[in-house]
């Protein structure tokens, strides 16, 4: 991480006091957003298709926008009205975004128009990506802990049971051929799940087979109560430090496990990792096999199915304990960026609304390790 500490110590003693003469003194969350700013550097990341190719009506600037997003995050802000206001009544906020007068700022509907397209574009996914494989490229990740964390929708919930054609049954007893025949589907249907899938499947197949619809699921919280909510289901894995790794959104019934192995075919790619980290939602062979099939060791709460509960051995039970992680980076996600004011629909903006909280949760980990 020396470039890391370099553009750690070079925003401290440079950027900082510059930008304190133009503008006063900087509270804390204006330094922890010109630190995204300096090590996302969004400016990279506008591409032709956010740019304007000289056709129609001349776009307003999308990287303006980006850091207004960003600074929504960051000041946890519940809309996009709410970040005009601050943004035409802070005369701060708004220069560190780049508008110098208020009347620059864009209306709620130019706002939302450049989202759209940010999420179409699955723009803060790729920023996420780029940072993690920028400061974690051939470092050593000891615990990598998933877990996922509900994300409550403002939308109806999705049809998912399509009604089956009703067909004429034929009267009488079955015949043994006939019996045979739907035993035999049964065993094709139980050996075709997902899990047994997915190992053999690319990452990007794999994210296409899961659910990504709005709809009902549950979980069990803390104090061990079944808690239903409909939306979708945020899958996260945590690096050492509390930095995120990886991110998937799916509906909200999607079980915890079907969404472990495309987060460790994420993570395999961003960071080299020693161990994976995961409570009994993930006990299947599957996943643990995957994760020896990666050179990571698993370590994964047994779960109780029948019988006795069979306890960790002593050394992988002091592994788990970091395992907190993930849970402290669910609560920092809700608490303090965003999570809990998730106003837009469908699930690539409900995802990229995420992902800049994201975002800003990576970069305050990475230099919180250089503090």
């Amino acid at each position: 991480m020396n470039v890391l500490r370099d553009r750690y110590f070079s925003i401290e003693h440079d950027l900082f006091p510059m930008v304190e003469e133009e503008l006063g003194e900087l509270t804390a969350k204006m330094k922890e957003f010109l630190r995204i700013v300096e090590l996302v550097q969004p400016g990279r990341f506008i591409t032709e298709a956010l740019r304007w190719c000289g056709l129609g009506r001349p776009m307003k600037d999308r990287e303006k926008m980006l850091l207004a997003f960003f600074l929504k995050a960051v000041y946890d802000l519940p809309t996009t009205k709410v970040l005009i206001e601050n943004l035409k009544t802070s005369p701060s906020l708004r220069r560190l975004c780049g508008w110098e007068y208020r009347g620059q700022v864009p209306s709620e509907a130019t706002f939302s128009r450049a989202f759209g397209v940010f999420a179409e574009e699955k723009l803060a996914d790729v920023m996420h990506a780029v940072i993690v494989k920028e400061n974690y490229t051939d470092k050593l990740v000891g615990h990598s802990s998933i877990d996922s964390t509900a994300i409550f929708g403002r939308e109806k919930a999705c049809r998912k049971n399509i009604p089956k054609e009703k067909l004429r049954k034929k009267r009488g007893r079955k015949s043994k051929a006939e019996k045979d025949a739907i035993l035999a589907a049964e065993d094709g249907e139980a050996k075709t799940r997902r899990l047994e899938l997915q190992p053999n499947r690319t990452l990007a197949e794999n994210m296409a087979d899961l659910p990504t619809g709005c709809d009902w699921g549950g979980k069990r919280n803390s104090k061990g109560k079944t808690e239903f909510w409909c939306g979708y289901k945020l899958h996260l894995s945590l690096g050492d430090g509390g930095v995120p790794l990886a991110a998937i959104l799916s509906s909200a019934s999607l079980h915890d496990s079907q969404a472990a192995i495309p987060l460790m075919q994420m993570t395999s790619t961003r960071a080299k990792i020693l161990y994976d980290l995961a409570d009994s939602a993930y006990d299947a062979e599957e996943i643990k096999a995957f994760s020896k099939k990666l050179g990571h060791v698993p370590v994964i709460d047994p779960n109780q199915r029948r019988g006795d509960k069979i306890e960790l051995e002593p050394a992988r039970k002091i592994r788990y304990r970091e395992r907190s992680t993930v849970e402290r980076g669910n609560s920092d996600l809700k608490d303090n960026y965003g999570a809990r004011h998730v106003r837009v629909k469908g699930q690539l903006k409900v995802f990229c609304h995420l992902m800049f909280g994201v975002i800003a949760i990576t970069v305050k980990q990475l230099f919180n390790m250089l503090e």
